[in-house]
């Protein structure tokens, strides 16, 4: 099982049986989330930034 999310979009997640399945599902949450989030006059995204810690 695969997972993908978009950070930019809370909430915005997905998954699928294989990588490519997960690609193609996520796309069309992040469409759906953009609509919704539209409709309610919601900022269409949130700023973030990636920080990678080593441990």
């Amino acid at each position: 099982m695969w997972v993908a999310q978009c950070p930019a979009i809370p909430g915005c997640i997905s998954q699928g049986a294989t990588r490519e399945q997960a690609l193609e599902n996520i796309r069309e949450a992040i469409a759906g989330c953009l609509e919704v989030r539209a409709e309610r006059g919601l900022p269409l995204t949130v700023e973030t930034r990636q920080v990678e810690v080593v441990i």
